[in-house]
């Protein structure tokens, strides 16, 4: 955490610095300061799979947004990020991407993937960690700060005779001798693996070993490894008619498995991604910091979160908000006074020390007083579907797409707007701003 708050503190000092030796204002996240336009009191948060791009292919409408979000000269006329829960490449390599697709620049610090908070678990970053997922998965752990990783394949390849369920890739016996590694300290999951009966037995095996693949199972150990998810989506929006398994799935079949053995629930040390509240803090800190190296005077008050999936975008969004709003409830005594009416009691406005947090202190509080959510019909998101309103009569396994440990509660998956597309949501937000750009 402390290392990406330097890390971000660093590079605005820098631009700050050499803003000030040229005379002219640095450009961060492809924005660059001027007085003569309009200063928007507002930011964008997009999804990209579902909304901007299916697959590979970009949404027609996507290429139509950004042509109203930047000005002649190619400058973004508000400050924008983009969150992914995709967790299967760098940073940099995304924002690549998108800038090809969008026709627009865009920087890796515009972009914010499933994994990009794992630079603030510090804690974790000196131990051996397990890695599973697909892409270049030892460079991304490398990236976000651990320094002893170990693969699936590099597991695989030290116990052959742990794999077992292809019979063509069964090792011949007798095995080559066993390649020592270091024994396992944590798990970490990037995003659904290629080979899933691999992963989830390699997985299991070094939960269920407390990290030592050369000794038998001990199910008596609890809690098990510390184990640290990304990206919970369900399911995501493909090429394909109809939504694709996301490594949520891959966490449902872990967690069942764990259970079925063990009789106990799978624990994680922290889940990443949306719908988790750090993520949309994190986002709002990296509008704060566009605004500010913009030199905008009227700080950001209002984020809006533009996706396709209820569970996750839609949930996450309306869940800061509920942050945000408790948070302006806490420092206006009107908003107290209100709440304590309508409850009989100041117990439902939580007080200061029950909220503060790592990510609190170490990203500053936000200056945001609402994250609006913006659902589009291009990705997972049915019309033509009905979320029930009475909770207790839901039945989770075919209704609710969120993970299991985030429960289900009707308003947080009510979006603010419905639209067909993304551009019609650029047209709606600049419409509830007033905001007409030059």
């Amino acid at each position: 955490m402390r290392g990406l708050l330097s890390f971000c503190r660093g590079l605005l000092t820098l631009r700050k610095r050499q803003a000030k030796a040229t005379g002219t204002v640095g450009s961060l996240c492809g924005l660059c300061g001027t007085n003569n336009k309009p200063q928007p009191r507002f930011g964008l948060l997009f999804d990209i799979d579902g909304v901007l791009v299916r697959g590979k292919m970009p949404i027609p409408a996507a290429k139509k947004a950004f042509e109203k979000l930047v000005d002649s000269q190619g400058q973004f006329v508000v400050p924008v990020v983009f969150v992914t829960n995709a967790g299967n490449c760098l940073r940099q390599t995304k924002a690549d991407q998108l800038s090809h697709i969008l026709g627009v620049s865009i920087t890796q610090e515009q972009v914010i993937m499933s994994h990009s908070p794992l630079r603030m678990l510090r804690k974790f970053h000196d131990k051996c960690v397990l890695v599973s997922g697909q892409g270049p998965v030892l460079e991304i752990a490398k990236n976000v700060g651990f320094k002893n990783v170990v693969s699936i394949d590099m597991l695989r390849e030290s116990f052959p005779l742990l794999d077992m369920v292809d019979h063509n890739r069964r090792p011949k016996l007798p095995s080559s001798p066993v390649v020592s590694v270091p024994k396992i300290e944590a798990v970490v999951l990037f995003g659904e693996p290629i080979r899933w009966e691999t992963n989830l037995q390699l997985i299991t095996d070094v939960l269920l070993t407390n990290g030592n693949l050369s000794s038998i199972y001990q199910t008596q150990y609890t809690p098990h490894l510390p184990l640290l998810a990304c990206n919970m989506d369900l399911m995501w929006m493909a090429e394909a008619q109809c939504p694709r398994f996301g490594h949520g799935t891959f966490l449902v079949c872990l967690e069942n498995i764990y259970k079925k053995i063990t009789g106990k629930d799978l624990k994680y040390e922290a889940l990443m991604g949306k719908p988790s509240e750090l993520t949309y803090h994190f986002a709002e800190y990296l509008i704060r910091s566009q605004a500010i190296q913009r030199q905008w005077k009227l700080p950001i008050t209002s984020l809006y979160a533009i996706g396709d999936n209820l569970m996750t975008d839609i949930y996450g969004a309306n869940l800061y908000n509920r942050y945000l709003e408790e948070r302006v409830a806490r420092t206006n005594p009107k908003a107290v006074a209100k709440m304590a009416a309508s409850t009989g009691t100041t117990a439902a406005v939580p007080r200061e020390e029950e909220i503060d947090s790592l990510w609190e202190s170490e990203l500053a509080l936000p200056l945001a007083t609402s994250c609006k959510s913006v659902l589009v019909c291009t990705g997972v998101y049915n019309p033509n579907a009905e979320v029930p309103c009475d909770a207790s009569r839901c039945i989770k396994e075919t209704v609710f797409h969120g993970h299991r440990d985030f429960r289900f509660d009707p308003a947080l998956v009510e979006p603010g707007h419905i639209v067909r597309d993304v551009s019609e949501a650029i047209d709606l937000i600049f419409e509830q701003e007033k905001f007409v750009p030059k």
